[in-house]
């Protein structure tokens, strides 16, 4: 049977070949609990490192401002967030919202960014938690493993706990959410009542010439600071993947965004103040391990491999949470034919085990040449952590951006949960996103991964303007955005069939003519 066809904004939909729904089905199994032990789980690993290094930039008093600076951020974003999620309850998160108000071009931009930075940062985690459970086994088995065989153990284990079916999946992240938080507070409580902490520690980084010791490097140095205060909430923006696995996404995505939100802020300044204030701003700047040093300084070196446990078990559970993010991201790109179609394939377990191998597969090789180009003190290891949060910024902005265009688009759409900071919430959001943006430019360490960012646009963006943009599918983003929301929620109204037929009867009618 020929098939139909629908041209679109200078893209083509085809009809999908029968069963091809069916055989990218996913599961409803998460409740709120599970989206806050999601959202939790992904980013409570820059708790433990990766924050400190804003310090090093513009000292406590920079990264302090750095951090409130991103609570604002994150507020404006996670509400219109869940606004937009509500709207658009489908596993396309980031990507579903651009393709909706910025075409499919903005849709596909978009969700590459957010393929960049989940891939990306999955690829940093396994990276320091091979080393951490390289000096577990050293020091407690006397066994060290190459690090390629750490990184191969711990993507094939982590695929195989998010192929295992969703419900596993966010069972394992709630625990995770909160034994790491178990781990943030009794470090809390110890440092507070260790006699070791100091405001003065906070502050002992020497200022230069004509700076102050809460400032002293200045001010300019704050927006260097920004890209490392995001470990504290980079993640968290994965909820709405999450939409096609919740009982009830409408309610529950953006509750359990609040609450994630809420934790987060709460674990972050804990371990800004008191981490910084038992080790020192001048020692932690620099510090490969900040909360270990904290708790060495504490107990001493002989419980190094004990403590260590406990941080290995932070990274492994945002390890678990972003690998959830980029499976997502990719299966429903592939399901709508941005990506090759065969990587949204879910199987019997109704989970994406094939974009979570070949995001495996591309973060392990990123591993090996970063190793192969000097670790993560060399320019590969630099470009690799910088690219994580470059394409979060990128997702950021298109996604504000998006917000405002829909609210003006799309005036009369059913929005269930409306954004209480509306349109000037998402503006404040997308200027902070636009100052850290501007940051990375003017910031010599971060231009590696800009460029290396560009490259990979580059190549994708000419592979879909010549194969892919002729190919798509109408899945449940490109429906909605291609119906004007006519096709809304597919829980409630399936995927494909009558509003598919509908649509393909409209060949050659623009977005914006949409009802």
């Amino acid at each position: 049977m020929s098939k139909d066809t629908l041209n679109v904004s200078g893209v083509t939909y085809t009809t999908a070949e029968a069963g091809y729904f069916e055989k990218r089905k996913l599961k409803r199994t998460a409740g709120i609990w599970g989206l806050w032990g999601l959202a939790v789980a992904a980013v409570i690993s820059g708790d433990f490192s990766g924050w400190n290094f804003g310090i090093d930039f513009a000292g406590f008093g920079g990264m302090l401002i750095a951090f409130a600076l991103l609570i604002v951020m994150y507020y404006g974003m996670i509400f219109a967030i869940g606004e937009m999620a509500s709207a658009m309850p489908h596993t396309g998160g980031a990507y579903s919202f651009a393709r909706a108000a910025l075409g499919p071009w903005g849709g596909f931009v978009t969700g590459l960014a957010e393929t960049i930075e989940y891939v990306a940062t999955t690829a940093v985690i396994v990276y320091f938690s091979a080393s951490y459970a390289d000096g577990i086994t050293s020091e407690l088995l006397g066994v060290s493993l190459p690090a390629w065989a750490w990184w191969a153990i711990l993507y094939a284990v982590f695929i195989g706990l998010n192929a295992a079916g969703a419900a596993i999946s966010f069972r394992f992240a709630i625990v995770v959410s909160i034994v790491s938080i178990g781990i943030l507070l009794v470090f809390s409580v110890m440092a507070a009542f260790s006699g070791l902490f100091s405001v003065d520690n906070l502050f002992d980084i020497a200022p230069e010439a004509g700076q102050s010791e809460f400032l002293p490097f200045g001010v300019v140095p704050i927006l260097f600071a920004l890209p490392y205060a995001m470990w504290f909430f980079l993640g968290i923006e994965e909820l709405p993947l999450a939409a096609e696995e919740a009982h009830d996404p409408v309610r529950d995505i953006p509750r359990a965004g609040l609450i994630a939100r809420s934790t987060l802020i709460v674990t972050g300044i804990l371990v800004l103040v008191l981490n910084t204030g038992i080790v020192g701003a001048s020692n932690i700047a620099t510090a490969g391990e900040p909360l270990l040093d904290g708790f060495r300084a504490m107990v001493g070196d002989e419980a190094a491999a004990v403590l260590a446990l406990f941080a290995l078990v932070g990274l492994l559970a945002s390890l678990q949470g972003i690998m959830f993010a980029y499976g997502r991201n990719m299966y429903s790109l592939s399901r709508a034919g941005y990506y090759p179609k065969f990587l949204s394939l879910t199987g019997r377990r109704q989970t994406p085990a094939v974009a979570l191998l070949v995001g495996a597969l591309i973060g392990f090789v990123a591993l090996i040449l970063v190793d192969a180009l000097g670790g993560t003190g060399g320019v590969a290891g630099a470009i690799v952590l910088n690219i994580a949060v470059w394409g979060a910024v990128i997702a950021y902005i298109l996604q504000m951006i998006s917000f405002v265009v829909l609210r003006k688009k799309y005036p009369n759409a059913n929005r269930p949960y409306r954004s209480p900071w509306g349109v000037p919430g998402a503006v404040i959001a997308g200027i902070l996103s636009l100052a850290i943006f501007f940051g990375f430019f003017i910031n010599e360490p971060a231009r590696p991964a800009i460029a290396a960012v560009a490259v990979v646009y580059v190549v994708m963006l000419l592979i879909f303007a010549l194969y892919g943009r002729k190919r798509l599918v109408l899945s449940p983003e490109e429906e909605y955005a291609v119906s004007g929301g006519l096709h809304g929620d597919p829980q409630k109204e399936g995927y494909g069939g009558t509003v598919e037929e509908q649509l393909l009867a409209l060949d050659g009618r623009d977005d914006s003519t949409a009802p």
